[in-house]
């Protein structure tokens, strides 16, 4: 019965793969605590989870993907662009949520998970001590429970 290291796993090899280079399991309020973090960065959080109807197991996931803010000295007149780098943060964090989402939506049925088919994404803003920026995804994932049989 190892469903949650299994999907541990597979979560952060999908985050290394698509433009992650770190990854943590955190909760999402302590990530910033790190002085060791190269950015950008996914922090996979299951924080609850429901066993369903005894042959499988349900987990509520949030993937975070952040980088920190860099902010130009220099005076800038265009109100709109800023003289930051906020848009390319939020730009190549959701491409990095976008591609685990596909790769994982296109892996569920060879891995027998079923997911929630419209994950919600969130924009993240200026977060922490190192002004973070990027995008949380919620989803639900249900697994196979292979050591619990009904019929024993």
């Amino acid at each position: 019965m190892n469903q949650y290291t299994e999907l541990l796993i597979y979560l952060k090899t999908l985050a290394k793969l698509y433009g992650a280079n770190t990854v943590t399991k955190d909760a999402p309020d302590s990530v910033d605590l790190q002085k060791t973090n190269i950015f950008p960065l996914v922090n996979i959080s299951i924080a609850n989870g429901s066993f369903s109807n005894g042959s499988t197991i349900s987990f509520n996931v949030v993937l975070e993907a952040i980088t920190n803010r860099d902010a130009n000295k220099e005076v800038v007149d265009d109100k709109f662009w800023s003289n930051d780098n906020e848009v390319d943060n939020h730009n190549d964090t959701l491409a990095i949520l976008n591609k685990m989402w596909v790769a994982m939506y296109r892996d569920f049925e060879d891995k027998n998970i079923t997911s929630s088919e419209s994950p919600t994404f969130e924009k993240i803003t200026l977060d922490g001590t190192n002004l973070l920026d990027g995008w949380e995804l919620s989803f639900d994932v249900e697994l196979p429970n292979t050591t619990l049989n009904l019929c024993q």
